[in-house]
Parts: C-alpha cells; sequence; structure tokens
C-alpha cells in the first residue's frame, strides 16, 4: 500500500494547484481533466526516473509510479502525453500560448494575484523537475552518442556507402548532443527554480563544444566500462580478452599482433557463443531472406554463414527483423543502426586482421589499434544494450498488460 503523503511530495505542483479550481475556471484557463492528469504523470514518471538511488532498475520504478494510478487516469494521462509527443507542432503552440502577455493578463484577472502567483510557482517548480530529468537524459544519450561515433569511424568509406541513409551515420552525433545540452541549460536549467529538485553540481553545469575533447575522453572511458560490463555478463572470459589485449599493448614487445589476436578472437567468440552457424542460418532464412551476402561456400562446398550473418543475428539476438512500415522505412530488411553495427563489427575484425602479420610496433600502429578496440567497445555496447532495451520493453508491456 502507497503512503499517500509519500505519494503527495511525487506528484506535480500544477495538478495540485488545478484540482482545487472550480471546473469551469480550470477549462478557462485551458486545461482539461486529461491534461491535469498527465501533469501528474509526468512530475511522477520524471522523479521515478532519476532516483537512481533507491536500487531498482527504471521498469521497477516506473512500474511502481504506474500502480499509483487508477486503470482509468493511467490510460488517460499515457494517452494524452503520447499525443502531445506525436504532435509536437501543437503543443509546442501550446506551451508557447501560456508565455505570452495576453494569457497572463487574462490568467491574473482570472485567479487573482495571490492564486496567480501559486500558479506561476507551481509551473515554475514542475518545469525544473522536467527540465532536470531532459538534461539528464540528453547526458544518459552521450555514451551511446559517443559508440555510435566510435563504431562508425572504424568502418571505411566504401562500407558506409554500402550502408542506406549515409547522410545520418555522418551526423556528428557527440557535438550535437553537446549543443543541445548547452542550448537547453541557457534556456530552462538556468531559468528554473532548480534548488527545489534533486540536481547536484554536475547537473547545473553545462556542457560546451570548446569542452568536447575532455568530455568525450570521459565519457569514452564509461563506454569502456559499460561494454565490459554487459560483456561480463555474457561471459566472464570475453572481458579478459579486452583486458589482455590492452595490457599487450602496453607491456609486450610485440603488443600490437597480440593485441589484433586477442580482439580477433573476441569477435569470434562471441559470435560463435552466441549462436551456432545452423541457428544463424535458420535466422537469416527466416528473417532476411532476400538480403545479400549472408551465406559463403567453405572450401568443401558446405554453405555456412558469412561474418555478417553472424553479425547480424548477434546484434538482433536472434530476434525478428520486421517492422511496421512507413513513409522512411519499408520495414524489410535490418535497421540502419543494425546493419552499421553489424558491418563495424565485420570492418574491424577485416582491420584486426593486417595487424597480425603487418606488425611494425609503430605509435602510430598502436593508436589505430586503440581506435578500433573504442569502436569495438562502441559496437558491444550498442549491440547489447539495443537487445536489452528490446527485451526489458517487451517484458515492461507484458506487466502493465497483466
Amino acid at each position: 500500500m502507497q503512503d499517500p503523503a509519500a505519494v503527495g511530495t511525487r506528484r506535480s505542483r500544477i495538478a495540485e494547484f488545478l484540482r482545487q479550481l472550480d471546473p469551469d475556471v480550470r477549462t478557462a484557463l485551458h486545461f482539461d481533466d486529461a491534461a491535469v492528469i498527465s501533469a501528474d504523470l509526468l512530475i511522477s514518471m520524471c522523479r521515478a526516473l532519476m532516483d537512481t538511488g533507491s536500487g531498482q532498475p527504471w521498469q521497477d520504478r516506473m512500474e511502481s509510479t504506474f500502480e499509483e494510478f487508477d486503470l482509468s487516469d493511467l490510460e488517460t494521462g499515457l494517452d494524452h502525453i503520447l499525443e502531445q509527443m506525436q504532435d509536437t507542432d501543437t503543443a509546442i503552440s501550446w506551451l508557447n500560448s501560456f508565455k505570452g502577455v495576453n494569457y497572463r493578463t487574462f490568467a491574473l484577472r482570472l485567479l487573482g494575484a495571490a492564486d496567480f502567483r501559486r500558479l506561476a510557482d507551481a509551473v515554475k517548480e514542475d518545469g525544473a523537475i522536467v527540465a532536470l530529468a531532459v538534461r539528464r537524459g540528453l547526458r544518459g544519450l552521450m555514451p551511446f552518442a559517443v559508440a555510435w561515433s566510435d563504431a562508425v569511424g572504424n568502418m571505411t568509406e566504401n562500407q558506409r556507402k554500402a550502408v542506406s541513409k549515409t547522410d545520418i551515420i555522418g551526423l556528428e552525433v557527440v557535438k550535437m548532443v553537446i549543443m543541445a545540452d548547452e542550448a537547453f541549460g541557457k534556456k530552462f536549467v538556468a531559468t528554473l527554480p532548480m534548488q527545489l529538485t534533486a540536481a547536484i553540481a554536475d547537473d547545473l553545469v553545462g556542457w560546451r563544444p570548446d569542452d568536447m575533447t575532455e568530455i568525450v575522453s570521459t565519457i569514452r572511458h564509461k563506454v569502456a566500462d559499460s561494454s565490459a560490463k554487459r560483456l561480463e555478463r555474457e561471459n566472464s572470459q570475453l572481458v579478459r580478452k579486452i583486458r589482455g589485449a590492452k595490457d599487450a599493448l602496453t607491456h609486450s614487445e610485440d603488443g600490437i599482433s597480440q593485441a589484433a589476436n586477442s580482439l580477433i578472437e573476441l569477435i569470434d567468440r562471441i559470435m560463435r557463443e552466441a549462436f551456432s552457424n545452423e541457428e544463424v542460418m535458420a535466422w537469416a532464412e527466416e528473417n532476411l531472406p532476400d538480403e545479400p551476402l549472408l551465406t559463403h561456400k567453405d572450401k568443401d562446398g558446405k554453405i555456412k554463414p558469412t561474418k555478417r550473418a553472424e553479425a547480424l543475428c548477434f546484434v538482433y539476438r536472434g530476434g525478428p527483423t520486421a517492422r511496421e512500415a512507413n513513409e522512411h522505412d519499408n520495414g524489410q530488411g535490418p535497421t540502419l543502426i543494425h546493419d552499421v553495427l553489424a558491418r563495424v563489427i565485420v570492418a574491424t575484425r577485416t582491420s584486426l586482421q593486417k595487424f597480425k602479420h603487418d606488425d611494425a610496433g609503430t605509435q602510430e600502429e598502436k593508436d589505430q589499434l586503440l581506435s578500433l578496440l573504442a569502436g569495438l567497445e562502441g559496437a558491444l555496447l550498442l549491440g547489447l544494450s539495443i537487445s536489452q532495451i528490446g527485451i526489458k520493453r517487451d517484458q515492461f508491456l507484458d506487466n502493465l498488460e497483466a
């Protein structure tokens, strides 16, 4: 049983204020019942997602939040939030109307000075909570942006051309995240009462494009750690291969070839232990029957899956590739991100092969190998994360339906 007092502290101050108004006054202010419920739900979700000190996984925190609402209110709130997200132009126009002089003057006359001030304070407090959630969400994307950039960096120009929508691949996603964080901080974080939230010092310091090198370096260490942790859950021996490669580069006179061998063995072992050749063949035939270059004949004439087929099966975790078609995607073949990650894994392996036999021990070669390693860690982090998100999403939806 939820403690009503505790629940109240997690709810929207705007919704709390509006519920005390006469329904006709609330309607005149352009707040219907769905907007009030969705405000409560949005603030509760933001607080739950930011409550990392609870020790619970995010999906458990969200499930607990949803349990605080009646089923009809939950459906109304979620539908309203999704509607606003899908029709962003209308949502932005709706928000902008509240900042206009005409609306503020009207609300002041309707409510009186004291209640208008209470509404304004409630808007700022709820706004601060949402702003903190958005900032942390943006920064939560950064490891994946760095991982994507590092992974795509392992592809040759020809390999990039083989992927559709190469303009998307070439986007400077890391710089875009930093610029978005800077702009968001100036427009919202700096103007709201963040002291009323759980914000810490790091949340309040904006990122700047001039600091990109330092930021990326810090995030790259997090990518390596996250990749290692996810790999360790798969197989702790795989993590030792990465550590062995790094140690070889640091300490061994023959470090480059040793590191290359360790990383090639790592890639092969991940593919081999995830799915057998027979499983990959069956998966490719069922999901990508028209996709080229997924099979080859060995020296004995036996048909086997290519490394690309193994990589695609791995990044999909053996799951279905079919999806709902839209104007940008016919729903057939691998998605852009799955296609890129599979190509990165294969391209990295191909590049590593050169270091096995062509090792001059130069600093340039070490730098190239470290770049390949960063890209591989990025691809593995993204591949394993995407599959895990899909599993957790399905479990979460199943629990909601139950």
